[in-house]
C-alpha cells in the first residue's frame, strides 16, 4: 500500500508527466525538463522537490561535474494502491480521485495514439479477457503481470544500437457485471 502523500504527489499532471520524462530518459537536468514541458524552471524545480519530498525522484550529481546544475532521476518506477487499502474516509476519497486521474491519463496517451500515432513503425495492440476469480485471484494477476513487464523492461538493451521509440502499456482488471 502507498501512502496518500506518494499517491497525491505522483498524480498531479505535471508531475505525472515529469515522472513519465524520467522513467524515459533516467537522469535529467531541471532545464531540460522545463524546456520539455514549456514550463518555467522555478515551477518545475517546485514539482521536483514534491516528488522528492514524497519520496519518488532523488537529487543525483550531474554527470559532467558541474556542482552548478540539477539533475534529478527516479528512485522507484512502480506504484500500486486500492481505495479499500484506507481506513480515513478522506484518504479513501483522494486515493480514488487520484484512481481517475490515473486512468484519464491512460486513456488520453491511448486517444493519442489514436490520432496520431498509427503512422508508426511499432504498432499498438489492444488484449482484453472476461473471467471470474477471487479477490486474491485477482491480485495474483496484477502482481503477476507487473513481475512480466519488470522482467521485460530489464531485458531490453538500449545501447544495442536499434532505434526504440517509448512504448506505453497499461491494463485494468476489475469486478464487473455482463
Amino acid at each position: 500500500m502507498e501512502p496518500i502523500s506518494v499517491i497525491t504527489a505522483v498524480h498531479h499532471p505535471l508531475r505525472r508527466r515529469i515522472i513519465d520524462y524520467l522513467q524515459l530518459h533516467d537522469a535529467t537536468q531541471v532545464g531540460t525538463l522545463a524546456r520539455a514541458f514549456d514550463a518555467q524552471v522555478g515551477s518545475i524545480s517546485h514539482h521536483l522537490r514534491m516528488l522528492q519530498k514524497a519520496g519518488v525522484i532523488e537529487q543525483v550529481d550531474d554527470p559532467t561535474g558541474d556542482k552548478r546544475t540539477s539533475w534529478w532521476r527516479l528512485s522507484r518506477r512502480g506504484f500500486s494502491w486500492s481505495e479499500s487499502d484506507f481506513d480515513s474516509p478522506a484518504d479513501a476519497l483522494l486515493a480514488r480521485e487520484a484512481q481517475r486521474a490515473n486512468v484519464r491519463h491512460q486513456l488520453e496517451l491511448l486517444q493519442r495514439w489514436h490520432r496520431t500515432g498509427r503512422d508508426s513503425d511499432i504498432q499498438g495492440f489492444a488484449t482484453d479477457s472476461l473471467n471470474w476469480a477471487t479477490p486474491g485471484e485477482l491480485r495474483d494477476l496484477g502482481q503477476r503481470l507487473t513481475a512480466m513487464l519488470n522482467e521485460w523492461s530489464s531485458g531490453i538493451d538500449r545501447e544495442d544500437g536499434q532505434e526504440r521509440l517509448p512504448v506505453f502499456f497499461f491494463a485494468h482488471g476489475f469486478p464487473t457485471e455482463v
